[in-house]
């Protein structure tokens, strides 16, 4: 190895976390269970309100 890159691996200092790595995924494993839970409460809505649409079918043939 070369001076200059045994001098920099040994003055190299790793940044702190404002957390620990764990509580980072509990975050987002809450944000990603929020958004499936909004995702999921808006199911079948285009399905009811169809008669808003104009997409109906008026003769009733065909589902």
């Amino acid at each position: 190895m070369s001076l200059l890159a045994i001098v920099l691996t040994e003055t190299e200092e790793l940044a702190p976390l404002l957390m620990p790595p764990l509580a980072f995924a509990g975050i987002a494993v809450a944000v990603f269970l929020t958004l499936g839970f909004i995702t999921w409460s808006f199911r079948d809505v285009a399905n009811r309100h169809s008669e808003k649409t104009g997409k109906a079918d008026s003769h009733g043939a065909g589902h």
